[in-house]
């Protein structure tokens, strides 16, 4: 358990707060590119570590993150005009450059120099692989952003997405990283898939209570679970962990990679920004379907929206009569199962009121390091992979082996999960 202070150091991620101001040294991953594609698109609201703030791409195609509120009158620039290189409020037709300069203010006499007086509040973007990033921390510390290998693949390679979830990032980011629960939560009654380390597959119905290996590096963590299959061979299941919100869950061998993005959009709500790639091919129709429709990897929204389809409104559209019959849950798709778990505890689960035991040794080292990075940080230690995009040159990896080695102790297996 954590106690109510450290519970709070943890999920606070405004401004001013400690988690805040430890977040806000990484480039924040906020938005896909196809939700602004052309010059001068309608501006998108972005909610972001507290803040309300505006996207938008000017008429040369650079990308804004501004204050959502004219300096003026504080009315939402939403609703602005954005044209010829700016943002323009219609309110009394003030305008904005991406980088928050005023450039026009033509409700005021035509030889004022007031404008010159207004600035309004924009963060550095920066657009790579279909992803737009802010960065909302010290000019002077601002690192690269994180190699992650998912950027490097050619664009029909890989599928991205975008969803909301009602709950704080913190608790998102743990239901990511327990492999336990996938025994239960993701499971059928018959747990029949021809492959055996699909998650409905017989590895994990064999062995419902992973061993836990975790290994700490400059990067975060990797969470090593050990399950005893086939009379006495061992599945390992290695995720990655990565500040300050990344999960990289292990692949299915021969399957597609995905990565989440677990960004704070305040400390109710998680921006989930989700990648899922292959290395050696395109992605085919079927993979694509597959994951526009929420049944792998990725979440189905409502039309014209970022909440989910099945969501805590609807119940996550739970079927009891599937929950007797077929699944253990009774809910379709493992994001909607997975939401239905973290959403449940509350936007802020009271982690004093826990009972852990073995199974959440990652949750807890998790909770434990980004505690402790934010208190460095408190004490002027800088986190050193915001400075070192180089660090999240790793991957997530599964594997059956013949001997009763641990992860760590096989260089076969370490190597597997270096990007080259």
């Amino acid at each position: 358990m954590l106690s109510v202070e450290d519970n709070e150091y943890l999920t606070g991620t405004g401004p001013g707060t400690p988690m805040g101001t430890f977040m806000r040294r990484f480039w924040m991953p906020f938005m896909l590119s196809d939700e602004i594609a052309e010059p001068d698109c309608p501006p998108v609201r972005v909610r972001l570590l507290g803040e309300d703030l505006l996207a938008f791409r000017d008429s040369k195609g650079r990308i804004g993150l501004v204050d959502e509120y004219c300096p003026h009158r504080r009315v939402s620039l939403f609703f602005g005009r954005n044209e010829a290189c700016g943002i323009r409020c219609v309110y009394h037709g003030w305008k904005f450059d991406v980088d928050g300069n005023c450039v026009d203010t033509p409700s005021e006499p035509s030889d004022s120099k007031f404008k010159d007086k207004v600035k309004l509040k924009s963060y550095p973007v920066r657009e790579k692989a279909g992803i737009v990033w802010a960065y909302m921390g010290p000019q002077a510390l601002m690192g690269g952003l994180p190699e992650l290998e998912w950027m490097e693949v050619p664009e029909d390679h890989r599928y991205q997405s975008r969803w909301y979830q009602e709950c704080n990032y913190a608790q998102a980011v743990e239901g990511e990283i327990d492999s336990a629960h996938v025994s239960f939560l993701h499971s059928k009654l018959d747990n029949d898939a021809v492959n055996k380390a699909a998650l409905t597959g017989a590895f994990f119905a064999e062995d419902t209570a992973p061993k836990w290996k975790v290994t700490e590096s400059d990067f975060g963590m990797t969470l090593g679970a050990r399950r005893v299959v086939d009379g006495g061979r061992y599945y390992w299941r290695m995720n990655q962990w990565l500040y300050p919100f990344y999960t990289m869950i292990a692949p299915v061998p021969g399957e597609s990679r995905t990565v989440r993005m677990w960004v704070p959009a305040d400390d109710h709500h998680c921006n989930i920004v989700c990648i899922t790639y292959r290395n050696d091919r395109p992605v085919s129709e079927q993979e694509l379907h597959n994951w526009r429709t929420g049944a792998a990897a990725h979440a189905a929204v409502l039309p014209g929206t970022l909440t989910p389809a099945a969501n805590m409104g609807n119940d996550y559209n739970i079927d009891r009569d599937l929950q007797r019959t077929a699944s253990f849950t009774g809910i379709k798709g493992i994001r909607a199962q997975d939401a239905a778990m973290t959403e449940s505890a509350g936007a802020i689960v009271d982690r004093s009121l826990e009972h852990l035991g073995t199974s959440d040794t990652a949750i807890i080292k998790m909770r434990r390091l980004l505690i402790d990075a934010a208190k460095k940080l408190e004490n002027g230690e800088e986190p050193a992979p915001a400075q070192n995009g180089s660090l999240y040159r790793v991957r997530s990896h599964s594997v059956v082996i013949d001997g009763q080695d641990d992860f760590d102790d096989r260089p076969d297996i370490l190597a597997a999960m270096q990007v080259i």
